[in-house]
């Protein structure tokens, strides 16, 4: 059976492929060249020149291609970055890479090479029940478990998909990577946006989009003026860091005003929100549980959660949360999980109390 591995040039993707060799996988490494500024071998999706995974790729003997994707990146990723900036929104570009690059683009890719699977690097799981569906399921590590940013895979994909590494922990992994004689065995990990220098985010926004960096009011929730703020892109719901006002106690971003290029500050207790609606929903088996439901729901990677009820209004999915979760922010995701499954997610519109 032949399968294409995303290699990034990090070692998860080094020990799958790996992995997937030592099964008896006919295995291909594929290095996307998503844009082309150079940034750290070590972020999310490599270098640029895939250096270093085309030294693990012949170092574990395997074919290695490099498949330029610099166009349909700066048109489906960057461009939707840049937008979503523009309206007052804090986007979340891995999400959509895994979406419209990996999962779409390269699993048309692994066919043109007579691929029956494609593999990556993440740290999650699929099962096959009785009845023929696939389930997505958290990896075994919670401290590495990267079920979050895969909550838009569909049967199709599923069924495509292997990911090796979902039931090992990253120690286990690194020590694997040591095993196996990889060159990247020893190299660190990254959480930096793969294609912003040195995860300077305001810098890249600036040169792409100087406007949104217009000088604008800071001001509480009544609307009183607090000071000036030096554009709506430097910040996210729950700031804290950069508002650069002494008030004499803790004040966090909780909202954006587009409109007014307001950024509207407030106390601890007014971040935390009860009520979520989103757009875009996607539904691992298809479609959602029956009626109004109750799931596990996060709004945040690393965030904890909560319980909470789901209902899928027509356009908008509405979710009133059990315990108040801190900064639901316009642009990021919820995702829904049934314990370690994952039932999907959509994209935060707004929130409140």
């Amino acid at each position: 059976m032949r399968v294409v591995v995303a290699m990034s040039g990090g070692v998860d993707s080094s020990v799958a492929s790996a992995l997937l060799k030592a099964r008896g996988y006919e295995v291909i490494g594929i290095t996307m060249r998503l844009f082309d500024s150079l940034v750290s071998s070590n972020s999310c999706c490599g270098s640029a020149d895939g250096g270093m995974a085309k030294r693990a790729a012949a170092h574990l003997g395997i074919p290695f291609y490099t498949l330029n994707l610099t166009r349909e990146f700066e048109k489906l990723v960057i461009e939707n970055f840049l937008n979503e900036y523009s309206r007052g929104r804090t986007p979340n570009p891995c999400i959509r890479c895994n979406e419209l690059i990996k999962f779409q683009i390269l699993h048309q890719k692994s066919r043109q090479l007579g691929a029956n699977f494609i593999a990556t690097g993440h740290y999650a799981r699929i099962k096959r029940d009785k009845q023929g569906f696939y389930h997505l399921l958290k990896g075994i590590d919670q401290n590495k478990d990267q079920s979050y940013f895969l909550y838009t895979l569909n049967q199709t994909q599923l069924e495509r998909l292997l990911l090796p590494l979902g039931e090992f922990f990253k120690s286990q992994v690194r020590q694997m990577a040591r095993d196996f004689g990889l060159p990247n065995a020893e190299m660190e990990e990254s959480q930096e946006i793969c294609f912003v220098p040195d995860n300077d985010y305001a810098n890249f926004l600036k040169k792409r989009c100087p406007g949104l960096f217009q000088p604008g009011p800071i001001q509480d929730s009544s609307g009183r003026f607090l000071g000036e703020h030096s554009g709506i892109a430097n910040f996210t719901i729950g700031q804290r860091k950069g508002l650069k006002i002494a008030l004499g106690e803790r004040r966090y971003v909780i909202r954006i005003d587009l409109e007014k290029n307001a950024i509207i500050i407030g106390g601890e207790e007014e971040v935390y929100q009860r009520q979520v609606w989103a757009k875009d929903c996607r539904w691992v088996l298809g479609k959602p549980p029956a009626g109004k439901f109750r799931a596990w729901a996060k709004v945040r990677y690393q965030g904890p959660g909560s319980n909470a009820w789901i209902e899928c209004l027509p356009d908008l999915i509405y979710v009133v949360f059990e315990e108040p979760q801190w900064g639901p922010t316009p642009g990021q995701a919820i995702v829904f999980y049934n314990g370690e499954e994952v039932l999907g997610g959509a994209t935060i519109v707004r929130s409140k109390s």
